[in-house]
């Protein structure tokens, strides 16, 4: 999977239109990173990449490029 297509994962699960996302965006500038949004992507880790995220990690992420490096199966 490359970047463009873990961005439009992430994207879908925020809501936002293709293409909003930039790796280097800040989470905390991102309205629509919320705990919806967190916990969607802990299913989409658990369902589509076979790993377990744990709270404190999600907690923990502060970029966008964050999340893309745990999306590795």
């Amino acid at each position: 999977m490359d970047i463009k297509e873990k961005l439009a994962k992430l994207e879908e699960i925020m809501d936002l239109d293709e293409g909003t996302l930039r790796p280097e965006m800040a989470l905390e500038d991102i309205e629509e990173w919320d705990s919806l949004a967190a916990l969607s992507y802990v299913v989409m880790m658990a369902d589509d990449f076979g790993k377990t995220i744990p709270g404190p990690q999600v907690r923990a992420f502060k970029t966008v490029q964050d999340i893309l490096d745990t999306m590795e199966k």
